[in-house]
């Protein structure tokens, strides 16, 4: 058998993806009074009919056993204002802490929807699938919430897009070449 070319370091492929400029969610899930919430950037819609969501978790973050059990999630779109709470949710420390003094309002499956989003969509957990380090999470979109009319929170580059008064959005330059 002939070897295929060698594989991407982890490095070396964060770098080439953060070529692709993302808008900035928050999942968040609750299983009876425990919540749970985190940071994430990889969302997609996978169908109009039905509604259904993606989102892709590392296998190890806390969110993943109260989404489990909890059997439903919500996702919320950031504002570019709403930078300080995409990084509260991507600290990696216990959720009562994320969650301690955050305006939040409850959905219909009782998840946390910050305050001043510019919407969410609460999910029915339709599926769970391993894949190498990262579990795909797939939503049935039970319900979708609009929120303000702002510019969003962009991440590029490994940093994030900052919106000026008039909601221009500007992104991080060029970064030298490896």
């Amino acid at each position: 058998m002939t070897p295929g070319p060698p594989a991407v370091d982890a490095e070396t492929f964060r770098r080439f993806m953060g070529a692709w400029a993302t808008g900035v969610s928050v999942v968040t899930a609750r299983d009876g009074t425990r919540d749970a919430g985190l940071t994430v950037n990889a969302f997609l819609s996978v169908s109009l009919a039905p509604p259904a969501v993606l989102v892709s978790l590392q296998r190890e973050v806390d969110t993943l056993p109260v989404l489990e059990a909890a059997r439903s999630f919500a996702v919320s779109f950031l504002a570019a204002d709403q930078r300080a709470l995409s990084e509260r949710f991507a600290r990696s420390v216990p959720p009562a802490e994320k969650f301690h003094g955050l305006p939040v309002h409850r959905g219909t499956t009782g998840a946390a929807l910050p305050d001043g989003s510019l919407g969410a969509a609460e999910c029915r957990l339709a599926s769970m699938t391993p894949l190498y380090d990262h579990v795909l999470v797939v939503g049935e979109v039970i319900r979708v919430e609009r929120g303000r009319d702002a510019a969003p929170l962009l991440f590029y580059r490994s940093s994030y897009g900052e919106a000026d008064p008039d909601g221009r959005l500007h992104l991080p330059g060029p970064r030298p070449r490896d």
